[in-house]
């Protein structure tokens, strides 16, 4: 089982690694559990760096009026090189995972049922319809340039549904070839990269574009591919808007289980066998929405609401920085151009199909 200090690729590596297990080839032994100390020591280098970066970043903020999360990233990537090796790794991957699903579960604090039921039908629709699209023209797409039916679906999942995340859930029920565990690192390097260009230049579109705070926020929930980036170009613009992305990202983010569980019966089918899908719900995903309902029924006091908006902002800043510092743009020219090719176009396609639906309602 992946841990939140892994690396992504390591995940990637893990995934594959149960897979031989199943085939009845040697599979690697359980690593042991770490002691509570242990952890601490294993992730605290990291966690303080990105602390330190948050707080660099927020002073900034405070004192040139600029949007602390384009701080945070920025100054995460100038120390890509201490996610690279060593002590700090750990520390980077957990408050990038970890940390970030604290903070985006504590955002439903402060968001209410009535907040979600004023945005219609549109956004369930339009994510519906994006996630869906953008798996086809994946698989398309994959199918014209000579890539595998895998890359396909792995790449169309992780833009259209959540990034990383969804490429690793997607990974788990799809058949074992030479080239499998390859194009899953490929989908989460490139995803990963093209989710924080997104989140620098969609806020300038947005502004260019001159759309109000919930428009905004539809554009950035339902385009931007990682739950980070979408909170952090979110509140970027505004506390709304920020709020209006992070109930669409999540809505995205909900598509993870049907879109797995399509995947497994469509491979199941096709090697004339039962699969085994292995997507449970997100936790993150149940405490926000739990929190929406208890503050929508007035149940949370004003200090714990404030209290739990402040935890928020922190948590998400620190992963942002986290995030930067996991960047690497050398990682996505020595992916080749084919792969990246074919999720640019990805990206290219959720995201005018949503600006679609965002300009006309």
């Amino acid at each position: 089982m992946a841990r939140d200090i892994d690396t992504d690729a390591a995940a990637a590596h893990e995934v594959f690694q149960s897979y031989a297990g199943m085939e009845g080839l040697p599979e690697a032994p359980p690593r042991p559990r770490l002691s509570a100390r242990a952890f601490a020591a294993s992730v605290y280098p990291g966690v303080l760096v990105a602390v330190t970066i948050a707080l660099a970043a927020s002073w900034l903020s405070q004192h040139y009026q600029a949007p602390v999360m384009l701080f945070a990233l920025l100054f995460g990537m100038t120390f890509h090189f201490l996610h690279q090796e060593g002590r700090c790794v750990a520390g980077i991957e957990f408050a990038s995972k970890a940390v970030l699903r604290v903070g985006v579960a504590l955002l439903g604090a402060r968001i209410t049922l009535e907040q979600i039921l004023g945005l219609g039908w549109a956004p369930i629709a339009m994510v519906v319809a994006g996630v869906g699209s953008t798996l086809f023209v994946g698989l398309l797409l994959a199918r014209m340039l000579g890539l595998s039916r895998g890359f396909g679906l792995l790449s169309g999942g992780s833009v259209g549904v959540c990034g990383a995340s969804a490429a690793l859930a997607i990974a788990s029920v799809l058949p074992k070839t030479r080239e499998s565990e390859r194009d899953v690192i490929l989908a989460v390097v490139v995803v990963t990269t093209l989710s924080t260009i997104a989140m620098v230049l969609y806020p300038m579109l947005v502004a260019l574009l001159g759309l109000d705070d919930q428009h905004a926020g539809l554009f950035l929930g339902g385009t931007i591919h990682d739950v980070a980036q979408v909170v952090g170009a979110g509140y970027m613009i505004s506390p709304q808007a920020g709020d209006v992305a992070t109930y669409v990202k999540l809505l995205r983010v909900a598509m993870l289980l049907p879109v797995v569980l399509a995947v497994a019966v469509i491979m199941a089918r096709g090697r004339g066998g039962p699969a085994a899908p292995r997507a449970p719900v997100p936790l993150f995903l149940v405490g926000f929405a739990g929190l929406v309902a208890l503050n929508s029924l007035g149940v949370l006091p004003t200090a714990a609401t404030a209290a739990a908006s402040e935890i928020s902002r922190w948590c998400l800043v620190a992963a942002i920085a986290a995030l930067g510092m996991k960047t690497s743009f050398k990682a996505l020219i020595d992916a080749g151009w084919r792969p990246v090719a074919v999720m640019v176009a990805e990206t290219a396609w959720i995201g005018g199909l949503v600006l679609a639906v965002v300009l006309l309602t």
